[in-house]
């Protein structure tokens, strides 16, 4: 299975947003400068992450995204289902049914067995994405970090964080 750029684009991104003080923002165009990626496509996908609630999005020059969500709330699989949406991976087209010579529509009548061992697969895979948080990749980072990757972060907040007024609690 390929998973497109977008979706390590928009993980790296929600990670770092949840990384972001109470009140802060970033804009689209510093996110993909932070990772080296295109804005206009990091755009879309940062549009998607919004669209599925993952993300707030703050209009106007000062504006930017933030977290919609605490980070323990937001999984893998939430971000993956937002950016490349919520089909499963394989699409059975029943193509044993193509060709020379088919059989009767009467010997399809149980699910083709391939299209079921892709689809337990399938069940499988989003089953350990739903497992992983933000907030645990984030802490699992902080654990192994020398302080580097803090330092980096901190860095690039001063430089282009944007300030708001923090979210009120719903």
């Amino acid at each position: 299975m390929k998973l497109g750029d977008g979706v390590e684009q928009a993980i790296h991104s929600v990670t770092l947003l949840a990384a972001l003080p109470q009140g802060g923002l970033l804009s689209a165009a510093a996110l993909a400068e932070f990772h080296g990626v295109s804005a206009s496509y990091l755009l879309k996908h940062l549009q998607a992450l919004s669209v599925a609630g993952i993300l707030e999005t703050l209009p106007g020059p000062k504006g930017g995204y933030r977290l919609a969500q605490k980070p323990d709330e937001i999984t893998l699989l939430d971000i993956v289902l937002a950016v490349e949406g919520p089909e499963p991976a394989f699409r059975c087209k029943e193509i044993r049914q193509n060709g020379p010579n088919p059989l009767p529509a009467k010997r399809f009548t149980a699910p083709c067995q391939i299209n079921a061992a892709m689809l337990r697969a399938e069940r499988a895979y989003r089953s350990e994405l739903r497992t992983v948080t933000v907030a645990a990749l984030n802490a699992q980072v902080m654990r192994e970090d020398d302080g580097s990757i803090a330092a980096r972060g901190c860095a690039f907040f001063k430089g282009h964080m944007r300030q708001s007024k923090p979210k009120t609690p719903s």
